[in-house]
């Protein structure tokens, strides 16, 4: 963490003009802290700054800033420049950031590129988007199953500065053919003139380039890996997919899960950086839907119009009843949505999960219904003409209509979210503002459909 004072000096030294004092403040700094740097200062200073760094802690910084940095920057540096930093970057992260930007500015970029590494970048940029192969490092570390531990060990000193990751080797057979993975702490631990084949196992797991990367997510948790190999449709080992790489691609799911699960879309960019009227775009469909959804609300109210007039004292439990519901009805949906998103439940399991929201529903109904119903009676003791002299009854109703209003809250909270997987929609649309909007109308039904039961021929 920066601290303001830090910050504050660097801002003073860019305007003093004193750029080798500031250059000695920050050549030491890890790339993580001067990427925070470049957050908190003037988009017009970051191009200063970012000058006086050494070349190579330049180029390490690049890869830790925010896209929108990133491009922002290279609209400030020259074109040498870029050259030097988009050639010293990993593959995949140069790729993610000229996957953000348009076709024309690519194409200019990639002839600043070495032609090998225009090359890789053309292949990365040729698969879907989406696919592994878009994320992956042509880089890492092959060692053939003949080689001794030492011929493996002098390999890695030669070569093992080109590739990101070093803890899993790759056995591979004259054809590239991925045949088998070793650690790195096999071979450390191994006699020198060991051979390979004598450590392999033959247990490996590998993606393919056309995958999803959604799919990689899933077999980097089920198998518990800082890397995997990436193959072709023939089995030759192309690249490997680093953790880094993935946990970048969860957050952005989980980012855009959340933002719909609070009733808008997704957003493209960080919150400051999106426009105001873009926001608002987001924001204003699902909020013109839920309101036109809480109309039925009103309509409801007039249907049971009736039923207010002759018992005013219904109306004052209306925002109790509806809550709850709405309540009840997105911690269901909150449940659901994050067991399907950790693949905990699947399509297969909603008669077990209805089962248990059905009881889960009752129960939390039942605990409900006994503090409102104690909530009447406390306050007619205190209070003895708040409710009338038929307060027992309004209290019963109030306390029946909590337990069926939590009840159909649970249920259409967790049934919400299967039945849009089942369409084949996302999930996470069922929001927690959209679940509250159906429990809102129907809850108003419950609660005078028990109160025209229970009160019929006394209050109405």
């Amino acid at each position: 963490m920066i601290e303001t004072t830090q910050i504050q000096e660097i801002l003073e030294l860019i305007e003093q003009k004193k750029f080798f004092a500031l250059r000695k403040i920050i050549k030491d700094w890890h790339p993580s802290e001067l990427a925070e740097l470049f957050e908190d200062i003037p988009i017009d200073d970051r191009a200063i700054v970012f000058r006086v760094l050494p070349r190579e802690l330049a180029s390490d910084t690049f890869e830790y800033l925010d896209i929108k940095i990133q491009k922002d920057l290279m609209k400030g540096l020259g074109q040498e420049r870029v050259a030097d930093i988009l050639n010293e970057m990993w593959a995949d992260d140069r790729t993610a950031l000229f996957e953000e930007l348009p076709g024309p500015v690519v194409k200019q970029l990639l002839e600043l590129l070495s032609p090998e590494e225009r090359r890789v970048a053309s292949t990365l940029l040729g698969y879907p988007e989406n696919s592994v192969g878009r994320s992956m490092l042509p880089n890492y570390i092959s060692v053939k199953e003949y080689w001794t531990v030492e011929r493996v060990l002098d390999h890695i000193r030669r070569y093992g500065h080109l590739t990101e990751s070093l803890g899993i080797l790759y056995v591979i057979d004259g054809g590239g053919h991925l045949i088998d993975e070793i650690r790195i702490n096999d071979i450390l631990l191994s006699p020198i003139d060991k051979k390979v084949n004598e450590i392999m196992d033959g247990n490996f797991v590998y993606l393919h380039a056309n995958d999803d990367k959604e799919d990689a997510i899933e077999i980097f948790k089920q198998y518990d890996r800082v890397s995997l190999p990436v193959v072709n449709s023939d089995n030759v080992l192309i690249g490997i997919v680093t953790i880094d790489d993935v946990l970048d691609i969860v957050e952005e799911e989980d980012t855009e899960d959340i933002q719909k699960f609070g009733g808008m879309e997704a957003l493209e960019d960080s919150y400051i950086e999106t426009p105001l009227f873009e926001m608002i775009k987001k924001r204003a469909g699902w909020l013109i839907i839920l309101f036109v959804g809480e109309m039925l609300t009103a309509t409801a109210m007039s249907y049971f119009e009736d039923e207010i007039d002759k018992a005013v004292v219904l109306a004052l439990f209306v925002p109790l009843i509806i809550s709850s519901g709405g309540n009840s009805g997105s911690q269901a949906a909150t449940l659901i949505i994050r067991s399907l998103a950790l693949g905990e439940i699947t399509l297969s399991d909603w008669w077990k999960v209805m089962s248990k929201e059905i009881v889960s529903g009752l129960i939390l109904g039942s605990m409900l219904g006994i503090v409102g119903f104690g909530r009447i009676a406390i306050w007619h003791t205190i209070f003895p003409n708040m409710y009338g002299p038929h307060w027992l009854l309004i209290a019963i109703v109030v306390g029946i209509s909590l337990v069926g209003v939590v009840l159909w809250g649970t249920l259409s909270g967790s049934m919400m979210p299967l039945l849009l997987q089942k369409l084949g929609f996302d999930p996470a649309t069922s929001s927690a503002p959209f679940v509250a909007t159906l429990v809102d109308v129907t809850g108003l039904v419950i609660y005078f459909t028990v109160a025209s039961m229970i009160l019929r021929g006394i209050l109405l």
